[in-house]
């Protein structure tokens, strides 16, 4: 049977030559096609998560996060990624994570945990786009121009929880009239722990009240301030707005319990794990409304030209269960007003 495949040494006729560099050109083709074809597919955009928390204690709020991106068009994994950056209540890591997201070219960066993300944020980038969520006056704290136009390259959402602590006071002063001492528990590497006591002075004054502050940052120094607060003899405990407080509902409100002082913070969490009261605005309505912001900034919009937002749901819980325990009989007219009641 007479072979078309030249044998070896014998040379191969031109059209052979021409067929098999043919066939050489359509595999190097076909080799390049899905290189082109990637190359010319948009970059997906990347959303970096700057968070002062950590991840088991946020399991709520980010899925508040997603829901609001999807109501937007966006889906993890599917036409948008997140980089997740936990500092895990350390604050003084949050810098060298945000300068991590701007190394890697975000799309966009969301701060959780208030005003230590957003400084550290800040302070990384005056070019990527941020969305922050704070408790505190973004103005004043010099995050933004004006809540209208922001300018800059920042824009978010404000429950303003530290401005409602006067609020605070009065709930708690109606919930426990004969405390002649309050003791105030604040963060001491939160900035915005400053902002709590210098607008409590006046209600304080007014009510006729004593007011001694205790800081912690730690589990141990929580354990620290209750032990000082029981030297005291302090009548009530307000709990001031912070990220890592807001990790710690279970222990506070247990600890709260145990020494037998009436306590009010800010977030639901805090009385369902047994608190006496909690007043403030919705987490899960600001992660929702912060995702939706960021999707608008992935769809162009620019940060300088959207206004920040102000949360306007406020809610107060009280826990019966725990005012029983503790002898307070709840006033009704304070029942009332109550968004819900734990019994």
């Amino acid at each position: 049977m007479l072979s078309s495949t030249p044998s070896l040494g014998q040379p191969m006729q031109s059209g052979q030559v021409r067929r098999r560099e043919f066939i050489t050109l359509l595999g190097g083709m076909a080799a390049a096609w899905p290189l082109a074809t990637r190359a010319q597919q948009p970059r997906m955009p990347v959303v970096g998560f700057l968070s002062s928390g950590s991840p088991n204690a946020l399991v709520d709020l980010v899925a508040a996060f997603h829901s609001g991106l999807a109501e937007t068009g966006y889906v993890e994994h599917r036409n948008v990624d997140i980089e997740y950056r936990w500092a895990e209540g350390q604050y003084d890591r949050l810098p060298a994570l945000a300068a991590d997201l701007v190394r890697r070219q975000v799309t966009a960066i969301v701060t959780s945990g208030g005003t230590p993300s957003v400084l550290a944020a800040k302070s990384a980038t005056t070019t990527i786009p941020i969305v922050f969520s704070t408790a505190s006056d973004p103005v004043a704290g010099g995050y933004v121009a004006s809540l209208k136009r922001p300018g800059g390259n920042l824009t978010g959402i404000t429950t303003l929880n530290v401005r409602v602590g006067p609020k605070r006071l009065e709930l708690l002063h109606e919930l426990a009239p004969t405390a002649g001492t309050i003791a105030l528990l604040v963060n001491p590497s939160n900035p915005a722990a400053e902002t709590e006591l210098r607008d409590l002075q006046t209600p304080i004054r007014t009510l006729g009240l004593q007011l001694h502050v205790l800081r912690a940052n730690t589990e141990r120094t929580i354990d620290d301030a209750f032990a000082a607060l029981v030297q005291l003899r302090a009548g009530g405990l307000l709990i001031g707005p912070d990220p890592f407080f807001n990790t710690r509902s279970e222990q506070l409100a247990v600890s709260a319990l145990r020494n037998g002082v009436p306590a009010i913070y800010q977030y639901r969490k805090f009385v369902a794990a047994g608190g006496l009261m909690s007043y403030g605005g919705s987490l899960t309505d600001q992660y929702r409304q912060i995702a939706v912001y960021v999707g608008r900034i992935l769809k162009g919009e620019k940060p300088a030209d959207m206004p920040v937002q102000q949360g306007t749901k406020v809610e107060l819980l009280l826990n019966l269960k725990t005012a029983k325990a503790l002898g307070i009989t709840v006033p009704l007219t304070l029942l009332g007003r109550a968004d819900d009641v734990i019994e």
